[in-house]
């Protein structure tokens, strides 16, 4: 990949969340020649620009809802990463309509002008709660998967490719549960969780940042493709965390919040079907590459077998201390040790 992007400008949409300041950081090592970040909060743009220190990093303050604002983004750029999106489950519960402004019609605007400015490829950023959503940003996030199919559906040779990767819980990324059991043993109090039972996918973010490159390097239009991941149960993650800074773990059980399910899945049933195995990882190529409503309506598969899906239940079962390990292989975590454990 480094070939690939050498030389080249890079849009990030959403670029000063964790994912973004990662993915920036990993194109400027690798020789672009300018990244470009587009976001609405100007704090953190002005607080990513002072830590990277790098006049190839170029910031446009704009929201992905606005047409206009991403166009002007897009104009000169090779490659999307689009990252932009509404996260927290409790802010799309409470206010679904913006989520679908930022996720679903956000993404068709990045789509859009990515190939009115002749982007060569975008790679938008999903999540396993777009496998049979049970609240709104998942229901949102699973119809940015569909703009971005759709678009492809339509595509026509030399077009803009736009492909999609899915990837579970990012071990300290902004919304995850890891930050959350962190402070909690640093302030000395007890660790919530809703149900010690459930499970939650783990992965690193650069397991992240690798699929984001697979898909970047090797994906077709309309390709899906999704990273295998361990999972564990929430309270092996919480005691994980206390066993980490050395502290005895007081749990408290807080009960199952609205919209949260028990496990996460990242493969549905129906995809898993057709799916490719790559070992890491999976590829799921578009269905029905054209717009024939006759197959939807006067086909079907005969042959097809149930499969189960691949969820965080039946995924590789992480015990504490393989999580204690993996905590280990995290920068974000081992630079809070770094600073002294709970103590700093």
């Amino acid at each position: 990949m480094t070939d690939q992007v050498s030389g080249t400008s890079i849009l990030i949409t959403g670029g000063t969340g964790s994912f973004g300041s990662a993915m920036a950081r990993r194109m400027l090592h690798r020789g672009c020649a300018e990244v470009r970040v587009l976001s609405r909060d100007e704090a953190k743009q002005d607080g990513m620009r002072r830590r990277f220190n790098d006049d190839r990093l170029r910031f446009y303050l704009g929201d992905v809802r606005d047409p206009a604002a991403v166009a002007s983004a897009c104009r000169g750029v090779e490659y999307v990463f689009h990252a932009a999106a509404l996260k927290q489950v409790p802010s799309c519960e409470f206010f679904p309509v913006e989520a679908v402004r930022t996720n679903v019609l956000g993404s068709a605007n990045v789509v859009e002008a990515a190939r009115a400015n002749g982007v060569r490829t975008v790679v938008c950023l999903s999540t396993d709660k777009a496998v049979y959503p049970a609240n709104a940003m998942g229901m949102s996030k699973a119809l940015m998967e569909r703009v971005a199919q759709a678009y492809s559906r339509g595509q026509s040779t030399g077009d803009t490719v736009v492909c999609t990767v899915r990837y579970g819980n990012v071990l300290c990324s902004r919304g995850s549960v890891v930050p959350l059991f962190i402070e909690q043993v640093r302030n000395g109090v007890p660790l919530t969780v809703t149900d010690p039972r459930m499970t939650r996918f783990l992965m690193s973010m650069e397991d992240a940042i690798g699929l984001v490159e697979r898909a970047f390097t090797f994906g077709e239009t309309g390709d899906l493709f999704v990273r295998k991941a361990p999972a564990s149960t929430v309270d092996i993650l919480a005691r994980a965390v206390a066993r980490l800074f050395g502290v005895v773990p007081v749990v408290t059980t807080i009960g199952a919040r609205h919209g949260e399910k028990f496990h996460e899945t990242l493969v549905a049933r129906e995809e898993l079907a057709r799916a490719e195995d790559h070992g890491e990882m999976f590829r799921i190529p578009l269905d029905a590459p054209d717009l024939d409503y006759h197959l939807y309506f006067d086909e079907g598969d005969e042959g097809a077998e149930p499969v189960e899906p691949y969820t965080s239940d039946n995924a590789e079962q992480l015990d504490a201390d393989a999580v204690v390990k993996i905590f280990h292989q995290t920068p974000e975590i081992r630079a809070l040790l770094e600073m002294g454990g709970i103590g700093g």
